[in-house]
Protein backbone atom coordinates (compact mmCIF):
# COMPACT_ATOMS: atom_id res chain seq x y z
CA UNK A 1 0.00 0.00 0.00
CA UNK A 2 2.96 2.26 0.97
CA UNK A 3 4.65 1.58 -2.24
CA UNK A 4 1.11 2.08 -4.17
CA UNK A 5 0.96 5.87 -2.39
CA UNK A 6 4.64 6.72 -3.61
CA UNK A 7 4.17 6.22 -6.77
CA UNK A 8 0.80 7.87 -6.90
CA UNK A 9 2.87 11.34 -5.20
CA UNK A 10 6.27 10.55 -7.93
CA UNK A 11 3.68 10.30 -10.50
CA UNK A 12 1.54 13.88 -9.65
CA UNK A 13 4.43 15.06 -8.95
CA UNK A 14 6.16 14.76 -12.60
CA UNK A 15 2.59 16.04 -13.76
CA UNK A 16 2.49 18.82 -11.83
CA UNK A 17 6.33 20.13 -12.95
CA UNK A 18 5.52 19.48 -16.76
CA UNK A 19 2.46 21.18 -16.40
CA UNK A 20 3.82 24.68 -14.88
CA UNK A 21 5.81 24.49 -18.12
CA UNK A 22 3.10 23.71 -19.92
CA UNK A 23 0.91 26.50 -18.71
CA UNK A 24 3.57 29.37 -19.20
CA UNK A 25 3.06 29.06 -22.83
CA UNK A 26 -0.35 27.96 -23.53
CA UNK A 27 -2.81 30.97 -25.00
CA UNK A 28 -4.00 33.77 -23.55
CA UNK A 29 -7.16 34.27 -25.02
CA UNK A 30 -8.03 38.03 -26.14
CA UNK A 31 -10.35 38.92 -23.23
CA UNK A 32 -13.38 41.16 -24.04
CA UNK A 33 -16.16 42.17 -21.52
CA UNK A 34 -18.69 41.51 -24.14
CA UNK A 35 -17.90 38.27 -24.32
CA UNK A 36 -16.26 37.46 -20.84
CA UNK A 37 -16.76 33.57 -20.09
CA UNK A 38 -17.80 33.33 -16.65
CA UNK A 39 -17.78 36.76 -14.98
CA UNK A 40 -20.55 36.91 -12.36
CA UNK A 41 -22.87 38.67 -14.62
CA UNK A 42 -22.80 36.45 -17.36
CA UNK A 43 -23.75 33.09 -15.19
CA UNK A 44 -26.55 35.70 -13.14
CA UNK A 45 -27.78 36.19 -17.04
CA UNK A 46 -27.52 32.77 -17.96
CA UNK A 47 -29.97 31.65 -14.99
CA UNK A 48 -32.03 34.15 -15.55
CA UNK A 49 -32.93 32.76 -18.73
CA UNK A 50 -33.11 29.25 -17.54
CA UNK A 51 -36.29 30.70 -15.26
CA UNK A 52 -38.36 31.63 -18.46
CA UNK A 53 -37.63 28.16 -20.62
CA UNK A 54 -37.03 24.85 -19.17
CA UNK A 55 -33.95 24.37 -21.26
CA UNK A 56 -31.29 26.95 -20.95
CA UNK A 57 -29.95 25.69 -24.43
CA UNK A 58 -32.91 27.62 -26.40
CA UNK A 59 -31.04 30.78 -24.88
CA UNK A 60 -30.13 32.67 -28.46
CA UNK A 61 -26.16 33.46 -28.94
CA UNK A 62 -25.10 36.07 -31.16
CA UNK A 63 -21.70 34.72 -30.96
CA UNK A 64 -19.58 31.10 -30.57
CA UNK A 65 -17.86 32.63 -27.72
CA UNK A 66 -21.47 33.17 -25.49
CA UNK A 67 -22.88 29.98 -27.17
CA UNK A 68 -19.61 27.87 -25.52
CA UNK A 69 -20.44 30.04 -22.17
CA UNK A 70 -23.73 29.01 -22.00
CA UNK A 71 -22.78 25.81 -22.84
CA UNK A 72 -20.27 25.12 -20.17
CA UNK A 73 -22.37 27.06 -17.33
CA UNK A 74 -24.98 24.31 -17.92
CA UNK A 75 -22.46 21.90 -17.64
CA UNK A 76 -21.33 23.57 -14.10
CA UNK A 77 -25.03 22.94 -13.01
CA UNK A 78 -25.58 19.23 -13.86
CA UNK A 79 -24.72 16.12 -12.42
CA UNK A 80 -24.96 12.58 -14.59
CA UNK A 81 -26.34 9.74 -12.76
CA UNK A 82 -26.43 6.06 -13.00
CA UNK A 83 -29.75 4.46 -12.42
CA UNK A 84 -31.40 1.20 -12.41
CA UNK A 85 -33.81 1.92 -14.95
CA UNK A 86 -35.89 4.56 -15.97
CA UNK A 87 -38.46 3.72 -13.28
CA UNK A 88 -35.84 5.41 -10.64
CA UNK A 89 -36.54 9.37 -12.12
CA UNK A 90 -39.48 10.38 -9.61
CA UNK A 91 -37.37 8.62 -6.71
CA UNK A 92 -34.05 10.50 -7.98
CA UNK A 93 -35.76 14.39 -8.25
CA UNK A 94 -37.23 13.78 -4.62
CA UNK A 95 -33.68 13.17 -3.54
CA UNK A 96 -32.13 15.63 -5.38
CA UNK A 97 -34.82 18.17 -5.36
CA UNK A 98 -33.88 18.21 -1.34
CA UNK A 99 -30.16 20.29 -2.74
CA UNK A 100 -32.30 23.16 -5.39
CA UNK A 101 -34.38 23.41 -7.73
CA UNK A 102 -34.11 21.33 -10.91
CA UNK A 103 -34.68 22.58 -14.52
CA UNK A 104 -34.51 19.19 -16.37
CA UNK A 105 -34.00 16.04 -16.56
CA UNK A 106 -32.20 14.06 -19.36
CA UNK A 107 -32.61 10.11 -19.74
CA UNK A 108 -30.55 7.71 -21.94
CA UNK A 109 -29.30 4.22 -22.31
CA UNK A 110 -25.95 3.82 -23.03
CA UNK A 111 -26.80 0.33 -23.97
CA UNK A 112 -29.65 -2.04 -23.00
CA UNK A 113 -28.41 -2.58 -19.69
CA UNK A 114 -27.13 0.82 -18.32
CA UNK A 115 -29.63 3.54 -17.43
CA UNK A 116 -28.26 7.22 -17.29
CA UNK A 117 -30.30 10.30 -16.20
CA UNK A 118 -28.71 14.20 -16.70
CA UNK A 119 -29.90 16.52 -13.82
CA UNK A 120 -29.84 20.17 -14.42
CA UNK A 121 -30.02 22.10 -11.20
CA UNK A 122 -30.59 26.22 -11.45
CA UNK A 123 -27.91 26.87 -9.63
CA UNK A 124 -24.22 25.37 -9.30
CA UNK A 125 -24.58 25.72 -5.44
CA UNK A 126 -26.73 22.52 -5.49
CA UNK A 127 -24.21 20.67 -7.53
CA UNK A 128 -21.49 21.56 -5.12
CA UNK A 129 -23.62 20.42 -2.06
CA UNK A 130 -24.37 17.44 -3.43
CA UNK A 131 -20.90 16.57 -4.26
CA UNK A 132 -20.18 17.21 -0.96
CA UNK A 133 -22.59 15.05 0.77
CA UNK A 134 -21.90 12.10 -1.40
CA UNK A 135 -19.96 8.83 -0.49
CA UNK A 136 -17.61 6.49 -2.07
CA UNK A 137 -18.10 2.49 -2.54
CA UNK A 138 -17.28 -0.12 0.04
CA UNK A 139 -14.76 -2.76 -0.86
CA UNK A 140 -11.66 -3.00 -3.05
CA UNK A 141 -9.46 -0.33 -3.36
CA UNK A 142 -10.33 2.86 -5.48
CA UNK A 143 -8.66 6.57 -5.98
CA UNK A 144 -11.16 8.57 -4.02
CA UNK A 145 -11.55 11.88 -6.60
CA UNK A 146 -14.29 13.85 -6.14
CA UNK A 147 -16.62 14.52 -9.51
CA UNK A 148 -20.12 15.01 -10.15
CA UNK A 149 -20.96 11.59 -11.63
CA UNK A 150 -22.61 9.39 -9.34
CA UNK A 151 -24.29 5.81 -9.13
CA UNK A 152 -28.37 6.08 -7.38
CA UNK A 153 -28.38 3.35 -4.82
CA UNK A 154 -31.50 2.20 -2.95
CA UNK A 155 -32.01 3.87 0.02
CA UNK A 156 -34.22 3.37 3.48
CA UNK A 157 -33.82 7.52 4.33
CA UNK A 158 -36.86 9.42 3.64
CA UNK A 159 -36.22 12.33 1.85
CA UNK A 160 -37.11 15.86 3.15
CA UNK A 161 -40.16 17.47 1.57
CA UNK A 162 -39.91 19.97 -0.90
CA UNK A 163 -41.99 22.11 -2.69
CA UNK A 164 -40.71 21.62 -6.39
CA UNK A 165 -43.64 20.52 -9.17
CA UNK A 166 -42.67 17.16 -10.43
CA UNK A 167 -40.25 17.35 -13.89
CA UNK A 168 -41.25 16.13 -16.78
CA UNK A 169 -37.99 14.25 -18.45
CA UNK A 170 -37.26 16.63 -21.37
CA UNK A 171 -35.63 13.47 -22.88
CA UNK A 172 -36.25 9.82 -22.69
CA UNK A 173 -34.27 7.20 -24.46
CA UNK A 174 -32.37 9.68 -25.89
CA UNK A 175 -28.79 9.24 -27.90
CA UNK A 176 -30.68 6.52 -30.20
CA UNK A 177 -28.72 6.17 -33.05
CA UNK A 178 -30.88 6.10 -36.51
CA UNK A 179 -30.46 2.51 -38.34
CA UNK A 180 -30.37 2.39 -42.40
CA UNK A 181 -33.78 1.53 -42.59
CA UNK A 182 -34.98 4.33 -40.25
CA UNK A 183 -33.27 6.93 -42.48
CA UNK A 184 -34.64 4.96 -45.45
CA UNK A 185 -38.07 5.58 -44.27
CA UNK A 186 -37.49 8.99 -43.77
CA UNK A 187 -36.02 9.76 -47.27
CA UNK A 188 -38.91 7.60 -48.63
CA UNK A 189 -41.40 9.87 -47.38
CA UNK A 190 -39.89 13.09 -48.68
CA UNK A 191 -41.69 15.32 -51.58
CA UNK A 192 -38.27 16.15 -53.27
CA UNK A 193 -34.84 15.87 -53.01
CA UNK A 194 -34.33 19.15 -50.93
CA UNK A 195 -36.70 17.93 -48.43
CA UNK A 196 -34.70 14.62 -48.44
CA UNK A 197 -31.48 16.79 -47.29
CA UNK A 198 -33.26 18.63 -44.63
CA UNK A 199 -34.65 15.05 -43.60
CA UNK A 200 -31.23 13.80 -43.86
CA UNK A 201 -29.70 16.84 -41.43
CA UNK A 202 -32.11 16.46 -38.66
CA UNK A 203 -31.87 12.57 -38.16
CA UNK A 204 -28.18 12.88 -38.17
CA UNK A 205 -27.46 16.54 -36.36
CA UNK A 206 -26.23 15.84 -32.49
CA UNK A 207 -29.50 16.41 -30.29
CA UNK A 208 -29.52 18.82 -27.35
CA UNK A 209 -28.66 16.10 -24.99
CA UNK A 210 -25.52 14.59 -27.11
CA UNK A 211 -24.46 18.28 -27.25
CA UNK A 212 -24.95 18.42 -23.12
CA UNK A 213 -23.24 15.16 -22.79
CA UNK A 214 -20.37 16.46 -24.92
CA UNK A 215 -19.57 19.64 -22.31
CA UNK A 216 -20.37 17.51 -19.52
CA UNK A 217 -17.82 14.98 -20.44
CA UNK A 218 -15.05 18.05 -20.77
CA UNK A 219 -16.62 19.59 -17.53
CA UNK A 220 -15.71 15.94 -15.66
CA UNK A 221 -12.15 15.96 -16.87
CA UNK A 222 -11.37 19.61 -15.80
CA UNK A 223 -12.85 18.48 -12.54
CA UNK A 224 -10.14 16.07 -11.94
CA UNK A 225 -7.24 18.09 -14.11
CA UNK A 226 -8.52 21.45 -11.56
CA UNK A 227 -7.58 19.53 -8.54
CA UNK A 228 -3.99 19.02 -9.75
CA UNK A 229 -3.73 22.41 -10.90
CA UNK A 230 -4.90 25.92 -10.77
CA UNK A 231 -6.35 27.58 -13.47
CA UNK A 232 -7.63 24.74 -15.43
CA UNK A 233 -10.32 23.99 -18.25
CA UNK A 234 -11.04 21.62 -20.84
CA UNK A 235 -13.19 23.05 -23.85
CA UNK A 236 -14.58 20.97 -26.50
CA UNK A 237 -13.82 21.94 -30.27
CA UNK A 238 -14.29 20.84 -33.55
CA UNK A 239 -17.75 19.48 -35.20
CA UNK A 240 -19.12 18.98 -32.07
CA UNK A 241 -19.53 22.92 -31.40
CA UNK A 242 -19.25 24.00 -34.83
CA UNK A 243 -22.53 22.35 -36.11
CA UNK A 244 -21.10 20.07 -38.77
CA UNK A 245 -21.07 17.05 -36.31
CA UNK A 246 -23.44 14.23 -36.47
CA UNK A 247 -24.46 11.32 -33.90
CA UNK A 248 -21.68 9.41 -32.51
CA UNK A 249 -18.75 11.82 -33.98
CA UNK A 250 -15.68 12.16 -32.20
CA UNK A 251 -15.39 14.66 -29.50
CA UNK A 252 -12.41 16.88 -29.45
CA UNK A 253 -11.14 18.54 -26.56
CA UNK A 254 -8.43 21.30 -25.91
CA UNK A 255 -6.37 21.42 -22.14
CA UNK A 256 -5.37 25.10 -21.42
CA UNK A 257 -4.26 27.44 -18.73
CA UNK A 258 -7.09 29.99 -17.50
CA UNK A 259 -5.09 32.16 -16.06
CA UNK A 260 -6.83 35.60 -16.71
CA UNK A 261 -9.70 34.40 -18.86
CA UNK A 262 -12.64 34.44 -16.23
CA UNK A 263 -11.44 37.71 -14.58
CA UNK A 264 -12.14 41.21 -15.62
CA UNK A 265 -8.59 42.04 -17.38
CA UNK A 266 -7.72 45.12 -15.51
CA UNK A 267 -8.71 43.26 -11.90
CA UNK A 268 -6.52 40.61 -12.62
CA UNK A 269 -3.42 43.00 -13.34
CA UNK A 270 -4.37 45.31 -10.08
CA UNK A 271 -4.45 42.36 -8.06
CA UNK A 272 -1.47 40.85 -9.95
CA UNK A 273 0.78 44.01 -8.76
CA UNK A 274 -0.61 44.24 -5.52
CA UNK A 275 0.71 41.03 -4.35
CA UNK A 276 4.30 40.62 -3.12
CA UNK A 277 4.31 37.01 -3.55
CA UNK A 278 4.42 35.42 -6.12
CA UNK A 279 5.11 31.33 -7.02
CA UNK A 280 7.80 29.90 -7.94
CA UNK A 281 7.75 28.01 -10.98
CA UNK A 282 9.76 26.05 -14.25
CA UNK A 283 9.52 27.86 -17.51
CA UNK A 284 9.48 26.23 -20.70
CA UNK A 285 11.64 27.16 -23.70
CA UNK A 286 8.92 27.26 -26.60
CA UNK A 287 11.66 25.62 -28.78
CA UNK A 288 11.64 22.31 -26.54
CA UNK A 289 8.50 20.41 -28.11
CA UNK A 290 9.64 16.91 -25.55
CA UNK A 291 8.80 19.15 -23.20
CA UNK A 292 4.87 19.15 -24.23
CA UNK A 293 5.25 15.28 -25.31
CA UNK A 294 6.49 14.13 -22.11
CA UNK A 295 3.79 15.76 -20.24
CA UNK A 296 1.21 14.49 -22.29
CA UNK A 297 2.91 11.30 -21.47
CA UNK A 298 2.16 11.30 -17.80
CA UNK A 299 -1.20 12.79 -18.66
CA UNK A 300 -1.77 9.80 -20.60
CA UNK A 301 -1.24 7.38 -17.16
CA UNK A 302 -2.59 9.55 -15.06
CA UNK A 303 -6.12 9.73 -16.80
CA UNK A 304 -6.00 5.99 -17.67
CA UNK A 305 -5.37 4.56 -13.54
CA UNK A 306 -6.87 8.20 -11.90
CA UNK A 307 -10.15 9.36 -13.82
CA UNK A 308 -13.11 6.85 -13.75
CA UNK A 309 -15.06 6.74 -16.90
CA UNK A 310 -11.98 6.90 -18.36
CA UNK A 311 -10.98 3.66 -20.84
CA UNK A 312 -8.26 2.38 -23.94
CA UNK A 313 -5.94 5.62 -23.34
CA UNK A 314 -3.98 5.82 -26.67
CA UNK A 315 -0.91 8.41 -27.18
CA UNK A 316 0.29 9.75 -30.45
CA UNK A 317 2.61 12.27 -29.68
CA UNK A 318 4.75 12.56 -32.72
CA UNK A 319 2.03 14.03 -34.82
CA UNK A 320 2.06 17.38 -35.88
CA UNK A 321 -0.30 18.60 -33.19
CA UNK A 322 0.29 15.57 -30.54
CA UNK A 323 -2.97 13.93 -28.50
CA UNK A 324 -4.25 11.48 -26.15
CA UNK A 325 -7.26 9.02 -27.70
CA UNK A 326 -9.71 7.43 -25.01
CA UNK A 327 -12.74 6.21 -24.74
CA UNK A 328 -15.19 7.67 -21.99
CA UNK A 329 -17.71 5.03 -20.66
CA UNK A 330 -20.67 7.29 -19.28
CA UNK A 331 -21.44 9.02 -22.28
CA UNK A 332 -20.15 6.02 -24.53
CA UNK A 333 -17.89 9.02 -26.82
CA UNK A 334 -14.56 8.72 -28.27
CA UNK A 335 -12.07 11.66 -27.50
CA UNK A 336 -9.20 13.34 -28.97
CA UNK A 337 -7.07 15.56 -26.16
CA UNK A 338 -5.10 17.90 -26.89
CA UNK A 339 -3.11 20.57 -25.45
CA UNK A 340 -2.55 24.45 -26.35
CA UNK A 341 -4.07 23.88 -30.00
CA UNK A 342 -6.02 27.09 -29.79
CA UNK A 343 -5.90 27.25 -33.43
CA UNK A 344 -8.34 24.50 -33.91
CA UNK A 345 -11.16 26.20 -31.41
CA UNK A 346 -10.62 29.47 -33.60
CA UNK A 347 -11.31 27.26 -36.79
CA UNK A 348 -13.72 25.25 -35.21
CA UNK A 349 -15.38 29.08 -34.63
CA UNK A 350 -14.60 30.33 -38.06
CA UNK A 351 -16.59 26.92 -39.77
CA UNK A 352 -19.38 27.86 -36.91
CA UNK A 353 -19.88 31.03 -38.18
CA UNK A 354 -19.98 29.73 -42.04
CA UNK A 355 -23.09 27.64 -40.79
CA UNK A 356 -24.81 30.49 -39.24
CA UNK A 357 -24.19 32.96 -42.08
CA UNK A 358 -26.46 30.56 -44.10
CA UNK A 359 -29.19 27.68 -43.26
CA UNK A 360 -28.65 25.77 -46.34
CA UNK A 361 -24.71 25.27 -45.35
CA UNK A 362 -25.14 22.49 -43.08
CA UNK A 363 -27.20 20.25 -44.69
CA UNK A 364 -25.37 20.21 -47.62
CA UNK A 365 -22.23 19.48 -45.63
CA UNK A 366 -23.95 16.57 -43.85
CA UNK A 367 -25.59 15.11 -46.96
CA UNK A 368 -22.10 15.56 -48.55
CA UNK A 369 -20.54 13.79 -45.98
CA UNK A 370 -22.80 11.02 -45.76
CA UNK A 371 -22.60 10.82 -49.65
CA UNK A 372 -18.42 10.19 -49.35
CA UNK A 373 -18.58 7.73 -46.79
CA UNK A 374 -21.39 5.56 -48.51
CA UNK A 375 -18.75 5.48 -51.84
CA UNK A 376 -15.95 4.60 -49.32
CA UNK A 377 -14.54 8.27 -50.08
CA UNK A 378 -13.63 9.13 -46.26
CA UNK A 379 -12.84 6.81 -44.16
CA UNK A 380 -12.38 6.67 -40.15
CA UNK A 381 -9.04 6.14 -39.38
CA UNK A 382 -6.57 8.55 -41.44
CA UNK A 383 -4.50 7.45 -44.52
CA UNK A 384 -4.03 8.60 -48.04
CA UNK A 385 -7.87 9.67 -48.30
CA UNK A 386 -9.93 13.12 -47.79
CA UNK A 387 -10.88 13.80 -44.56
CA UNK A 388 -14.33 15.18 -43.39
CA UNK A 389 -12.77 18.56 -42.51
CA UNK A 390 -11.23 18.58 -45.59
CA UNK A 391 -14.31 18.07 -47.33
CA UNK A 392 -16.53 20.69 -45.37
CA UNK A 393 -13.66 23.41 -46.66
CA UNK A 394 -14.25 22.03 -50.48
CA UNK A 395 -18.18 22.73 -49.84
CA UNK A 396 -17.51 26.43 -48.25
CA UNK A 397 -15.43 26.82 -50.94
CA UNK A 398 -17.90 26.11 -53.98
CA UNK A 399 -20.50 28.05 -51.85
CA UNK A 400 -18.36 30.80 -51.88
CA UNK A 401 -18.38 30.15 -55.69
CA UNK A 402 -22.05 30.04 -56.04
CA UNK A 403 -21.83 33.90 -54.05
CA UNK A 404 -23.62 32.30 -50.79
CA UNK A 405 -20.67 32.58 -48.27
CA UNK A 406 -18.32 35.33 -48.41
CA UNK A 407 -13.99 34.55 -48.04
CA UNK A 408 -11.86 34.59 -45.23
CA UNK A 409 -10.42 38.01 -46.39
CA UNK A 410 -13.59 39.78 -46.38
CA UNK A 411 -14.51 38.43 -42.59
CA UNK A 412 -10.94 40.34 -41.79
CA UNK A 413 -11.57 43.16 -43.48
CA UNK A 414 -14.73 43.85 -41.54
CA UNK A 415 -13.79 42.90 -38.33
CA UNK A 416 -13.51 45.48 -35.20
CA UNK A 417 -10.76 45.82 -32.51
CA UNK A 418 -13.07 43.08 -30.60
CA UNK A 419 -12.80 40.70 -32.96
CA UNK A 420 -8.60 40.53 -32.67
CA UNK A 421 -7.47 36.93 -31.55
CA UNK A 422 -4.08 35.19 -31.43
CA UNK A 423 -2.69 32.07 -30.99
CA UNK A 424 0.44 31.07 -28.53
CA UNK A 425 2.47 30.38 -31.94
CA UNK A 426 1.72 33.43 -33.76
CA UNK A 427 -1.26 32.98 -35.48
CA UNK A 428 -3.65 35.59 -36.66
CA UNK A 429 -7.64 34.18 -36.14
CA UNK A 430 -8.59 37.38 -36.46
CA UNK A 431 -11.99 37.62 -38.23
CA UNK A 432 -15.39 39.24 -38.03
CA UNK A 433 -17.32 37.36 -35.31
CA UNK A 434 -20.82 39.69 -35.22
CA UNK A 435 -22.77 38.58 -38.16
CA UNK A 436 -24.91 41.36 -38.13
CA UNK A 437 -21.87 43.62 -39.34
CA UNK A 438 -21.89 41.35 -42.51
CA UNK A 439 -22.12 43.15 -45.55
CA UNK A 440 -25.78 43.96 -47.39
CA UNK A 441 -25.12 41.11 -50.12
CA UNK A 442 -24.51 38.12 -47.60
CA UNK A 443 -27.30 39.58 -45.44
CA UNK A 444 -30.11 39.56 -47.93
CA UNK A 445 -28.46 36.91 -50.75
CA UNK A 446 -29.08 36.85 -54.16
CA UNK A 447 -28.96 33.44 -54.83
CA UNK A 448 -31.36 31.22 -53.79
CA UNK A 449 -31.29 27.97 -54.97
CA UNK A 450 -32.78 25.20 -53.34
CA UNK A 451 -30.52 22.32 -51.48
CA UNK A 452 -31.29 20.15 -55.05
CA UNK A 453 -29.87 22.61 -57.00
CA UNK A 454 -26.78 23.48 -54.85
CA UNK A 455 -25.84 19.26 -54.06
CA UNK A 456 -26.19 18.66 -58.38
CA UNK A 457 -23.68 22.33 -58.55
CA UNK A 458 -21.18 21.05 -56.13
CA UNK A 459 -20.85 17.73 -57.88
CA UNK A 460 -20.84 19.26 -61.44
CA UNK A 461 -18.31 21.74 -59.60
CA UNK A 462 -15.81 19.29 -58.63
CA UNK A 463 -16.12 16.63 -61.80
CA UNK A 464 -15.30 19.35 -63.99
CA UNK A 465 -12.32 21.27 -61.73
CA UNK A 466 -8.94 21.82 -62.60
CA UNK A 467 -6.84 20.15 -59.38
CA UNK A 468 -3.76 19.37 -61.74
CA UNK A 469 -3.04 23.22 -62.33
CA UNK A 470 -4.97 24.95 -59.22
CA UNK A 471 -5.92 25.03 -55.49
CA UNK A 472 -8.85 25.62 -53.52
CA UNK A 473 -8.05 28.77 -50.71
CA UNK A 474 -11.12 29.71 -48.36
CA UNK A 475 -9.46 32.91 -47.54
CA UNK A 476 -9.17 33.94 -50.79
CA UNK A 477 -12.44 32.63 -51.78
CA UNK A 478 -11.03 32.08 -55.67
CA UNK A 479 -8.97 29.63 -57.06
CA UNK A 480 -5.35 30.03 -56.46
CA UNK A 481 -2.55 28.32 -58.29
CA UNK A 482 -1.54 25.12 -56.76
CA UNK A 483 2.10 25.99 -54.65
CA UNK A 484 3.11 22.07 -54.32
CA UNK A 485 2.96 18.77 -56.22
CA UNK A 486 0.22 17.72 -54.04
CA UNK A 487 -2.70 16.01 -55.41
CA UNK A 488 -5.25 18.25 -53.86
CA UNK A 489 -4.25 21.24 -52.36
CA UNK A 490 -7.03 23.56 -50.33
CA UNK A 491 -4.72 26.02 -48.17
CA UNK A 492 -5.86 26.12 -44.58
CA UNK A 493 -7.78 28.89 -44.03
CA UNK A 494 -5.97 30.16 -40.34
CA UNK A 495 -2.12 28.80 -41.24
CA UNK A 496 -2.10 29.09 -45.16
CA UNK A 497 1.54 27.57 -45.33
CA UNK A 498 -0.26 24.44 -44.36
CA UNK A 499 -2.30 22.18 -47.34
CA UNK A 500 -4.68 20.37 -45.47
CA UNK A 501 -5.16 17.42 -47.95
CA UNK A 502 -1.33 16.56 -48.93
CA UNK A 503 -2.20 13.36 -47.44
CA UNK A 504 -5.05 12.65 -50.75
CA UNK A 505 -2.86 10.65 -53.38
CA UNK A 506 -3.74 11.15 -57.13
CA UNK A 507 -5.78 8.11 -56.85
CA UNK A 508 -7.82 9.13 -54.93
CA UNK A 509 -8.60 12.14 -56.03
CA UNK A 510 -9.27 10.73 -59.59
CA UNK A 511 -11.77 8.38 -57.56
CA UNK A 512 -13.75 12.10 -55.88
CA UNK A 513 -13.96 13.44 -59.36
CA UNK A 514 -15.06 9.79 -61.05
CA UNK A 515 -17.73 9.53 -58.13
CA UNK A 516 -19.10 13.11 -58.29
CA UNK A 517 -19.31 12.41 -62.27
CA UNK A 518 -21.12 9.82 -60.78
CA UNK A 519 -23.56 11.60 -58.13
CA UNK A 520 -24.42 13.82 -61.51
CA UNK A 521 -25.78 10.97 -63.54
CA UNK A 522 -27.47 9.76 -61.36
CA UNK A 523 -29.43 12.65 -59.60
CA UNK A 524 -30.11 13.44 -63.26
CA UNK A 525 -31.56 10.03 -64.69
CA UNK A 526 -33.32 8.77 -61.18
CA UNK A 527 -37.21 9.44 -61.38
CA UNK A 528 -39.53 9.40 -58.44
CA UNK A 529 -42.40 8.43 -60.20
CA UNK A 530 -40.64 4.91 -61.90
CA UNK A 531 -38.42 4.36 -59.33
CA UNK A 532 -38.88 3.47 -55.49
CA UNK A 533 -35.07 4.13 -54.65
CA UNK A 534 -34.53 7.85 -55.75
CA UNK A 535 -32.85 10.98 -54.83
CA UNK A 536 -30.45 10.32 -52.16
CA UNK A 537 -31.72 7.29 -51.98
CA UNK A 538 -29.93 5.92 -54.79
CA UNK A 539 -26.88 8.49 -54.58
CA UNK A 540 -25.85 6.71 -51.06
CA UNK A 541 -26.93 3.17 -52.46
CA UNK A 542 -29.93 2.36 -50.12
CA UNK A 543 -31.75 -0.26 -51.60
CA UNK A 544 -35.18 -0.86 -49.51
CA UNK A 545 -34.37 -4.97 -50.59
CA UNK A 546 -31.14 -5.16 -48.95
CA UNK A 547 -31.27 -2.30 -46.65
CA UNK A 548 -31.00 -4.71 -43.64
CA UNK A 549 -27.28 -6.15 -44.93
CA UNK A 550 -25.75 -3.35 -45.49
CA UNK A 551 -23.09 -1.83 -43.15
CA UNK A 552 -22.71 1.80 -42.08
CA UNK A 553 -19.03 1.52 -42.51
CA UNK A 554 -16.04 1.93 -43.92
CA UNK A 555 -13.88 -1.85 -44.68
CA UNK A 556 -11.93 -0.91 -47.41
CA UNK A 557 -9.22 1.05 -45.41
CA UNK A 558 -8.61 -0.69 -41.97
CA UNK A 559 -4.90 -0.67 -42.21
CA UNK A 560 -3.59 0.21 -38.59
CA UNK A 561 -3.22 4.15 -37.82
CA UNK A 562 0.36 4.11 -37.11
CA UNK A 563 1.73 3.28 -40.64
CA UNK A 564 0.63 6.32 -41.91
CA UNK A 565 2.87 9.41 -41.61
CA UNK A 566 1.36 13.07 -42.36
CA UNK A 567 -1.77 14.87 -40.37
CA UNK A 568 -4.43 13.11 -38.20
CA UNK A 569 -6.97 15.48 -38.72
CA UNK A 570 -9.52 13.20 -39.13
CA UNK A 571 -12.30 15.30 -36.83
CA UNK A 572 -9.67 15.59 -34.37
CA UNK A 573 -8.46 18.66 -34.52
CA UNK A 574 -9.18 21.31 -37.51
CA UNK A 575 -5.92 22.36 -37.95
CA UNK A 576 -3.58 19.19 -37.66
CA UNK A 577 -2.24 19.34 -41.02
CA UNK A 578 0.96 18.59 -42.47
CA UNK A 579 3.73 21.41 -43.19
CA UNK A 580 3.83 21.48 -47.04
CA UNK A 581 7.76 20.59 -46.72
CA UNK A 582 8.28 18.78 -43.77
CA UNK A 583 6.30 15.50 -43.76
CA UNK A 584 6.51 13.61 -40.40
CA UNK A 585 5.66 10.11 -38.89
CA UNK A 586 3.46 9.45 -36.39
CA UNK A 587 3.62 6.98 -33.18
CA UNK A 588 1.23 5.17 -31.43
CA UNK A 589 1.54 4.21 -27.74
CA UNK A 590 -1.16 2.24 -25.85
CA UNK A 591 -1.69 2.31 -22.50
Amino acid sequence: MALFNRANLNSLFLLSHYYYKFATVTVRLKTRERTLLSSTMMQEKIRKSSEKKTESSNVKSNTFETAIANRRDQACRSILVQVYSLNSQDDLQNYCAQFGNILSMHHYKKDKQHNHILVEFKNIVSVNEIISSASFMDGDLITPVKSSVFWFRKGQLRHKKNNQKKIILSTENGCTYPTEKDILKFLQNAKSVSGQIIKLYEILKLSDLETRLRFHTAHHLEQYFSRLFQNTKVLPFGSSLNGFGRKRCDLDLVLVSDNIEEVNIYTYIKNKSASRLVFHTKPMKLSERHETKEFMRILASVMQHFISGVHNVRKILEARVPIIKFHYEYTNIECDLTTTNMTAVYMSELLYLYGEIDWRVRPLVTVIRKWAKSQEITSDVPGQWITNFSLSLLVLFYLQQKDILPSLKLLKTYATHDDMRCTETGIDCTFLRDLEKLPAEFKYKSNQDNLESLLYGFFEYISTFDFHTQGMCIREGVPVRKPSRSALHITNPLETTLNVCKNVNIYELNRITEKAHDAVYMLETTDKSRNSNWGLMALLNMKENDIMDMVDGNKRKEQSISDYSEDYSHEISEVNEVDINQPKKKKTDII
